[in-house]
């Protein structure tokens, strides 16, 4: 190695930053980076606390980007929400692939830590419910968690009163002009829908002729994805939980990985997993 260390300021790079401001200034990275605090000396308590915080910051622009999908599908402009659910299913990957750091942490080191947590688990995740009723599913006893925080509370009442993304899908289906039966009479969005033989018929009617229908295909796929991502999601999270803490019950007071279990039964978008059979 030979002559000067490189200054990036020979070539232009701004170094002071008095009164102007910073990458630090503009992501509030003194804030984000105070808001690990753990409650105990155990070393694995910081991963468990980084990891559950960067999934709600994940999260969060989840939600944003569904949001936006459905506003685009109402307009009936799908090119913007294909990218934007793209964008979901990316987001989802991203989840599972940090399920990988978790796992790094033994039953031993986490019973080190366990005890703080109190009652306090991730069934608990406001954004992970809104990201739920977003979708589609419904479930409305899941609001339990959140009767104690009043902003909450109106933010899932919010989603409630709207339709779910998939609900967004299928009246673009019936405005393309396909029958969908009683889901284009629906105006009460907050209760659970029932699968629907003539939606699932007019799924099958674009699978069967892609190229005639392809925007709706293509509407159809990135829903797939979307799902297909946060199945796998869920399936990591129960692995891990399993992993970890075996079948004892969860902080929160579920059943744990039996309650995880139960949630890989959900299905998002019914008629277009069973199309597949139908075809």
């Amino acid at each position: 190695m030979s002559g000067k260390p490189y200054d990036p300021a020979r070539d232009g790079a701004e170094m002071s930053f008095k009164d102007r401001m910073s990458y630090s200034d503009y992501l509030r990275l003194d804030r984000v980076l105070d808001a690990q605090q753990p409650l105990s000396d155990a070393h694995d308590e910081l991963l468990f606390i980084i990891q559950h915080q960067t999934s709600e910051l994940w999260m969060k622009l989840a939600i944003h980007e569904i949001r936006s999908a459905m506003r685009a599908i109402r307009n009936d402009d799908l090119e913007p929400a294909f990218k934007m659910l793209t964008r979901v299913a990316r987001i989802f990957e991203q989840l599972n692939n940090a399920w990988d750091v978790l796992r790094t942490m033994t039953p031993s080191e986490y019973t080190e830590f366990r005890g703080e947590l109190g009652q306090s688990s991730g069934f608990q995740s406001w954004q992970y419910r809104a990201i739920e009723f977003l979708a589609g599913n419904r479930n409305l006893a899941m609001l339990g968690p959140h009767t104690h925080r009043k902003d909450v509370m109106a933010a899932l009442e919010e989603i409630l009163a709207e339709p779910s993304l998939y609900d967004e899908a299928l009246l673009h289906l019936a405005r393309s002009g396909f029958d969908i039966g009683a889901d284009a009479e629906r105006t009460i969005w907050r209760e659970p829908r029932a699968e629907n033989a003539k939606v699932l018929a007019a799924w099958k009617t674009v699978y069967a002729a892609p190229g005639k229908h392809w925007m709706l295909y293509e509407l159809a796929e990135k829903l797939v994805d979307f799902e297909d991502y946060f199945r796998r999601w869920r399936f990591n999270h129960v692995t891990t939980v399993e992993r970890i803490i075996g079948l004892k019950r969860g902080t929160g007071g579920t059943a744990g990985v039996a309650y995880l279990r139960k949630m890989l039964e959900v299905v998002l978008f019914p008629e277009l997993w069973n199309v597949r059979t139908q075809l």
